[in-house]
């Protein structure tokens, strides 16, 4: 798969709590994105947080909630990402969405 040099980077925060269609919704996210042939997607669980609610989410041993933020990053080009949030966009129902600019440098498969 070619990816254009100029792209995009669409990061969606949520929590790893976030259920959709009875599966994870980052779970969820990263197989839309396979079958709306993006050219990839990560998903970063993070240690510590918070959001629009204030609440504190962290991973201490004590913890104060098991809801740890999640963020799932997809770049590719302008067009499939506008494609892509139209489709997920009803489906997001707490979290937060951002888009960037990206240069592509490298993108490519290893040789295994």
């Amino acid at each position: 798969m070619k990816i254009a040099t100029e792209g995009q980077l669409l990061r969606i925060f949520i929590g790893e709590d976030s259920r959709y269609e009875g599966k994870p919704l980052y779970e969820w996210l990263v197989l839309e994105a396979k079958a709306q042939g993006m050219s990839g997607a990560t998903v970063l669980q993070g240690m510590m947080g918070f959001g629009a609610r204030s609440r504190i989410h962290t991973a201490k041993i004590l913890r104060l909630s098991l809801d740890l933020p999640v963020i799932i990053e997809i770049v590719d080009s302008p067009d499939k990402i506008a494609a892509f949030l139209e489709h997920i966009e009803g489906v997001i129902d707490g979290g937060l969405v951002t888009l960037e600019r990206a240069e592509v440098k490298i993108y490519r498969a290893d040789k295994r």
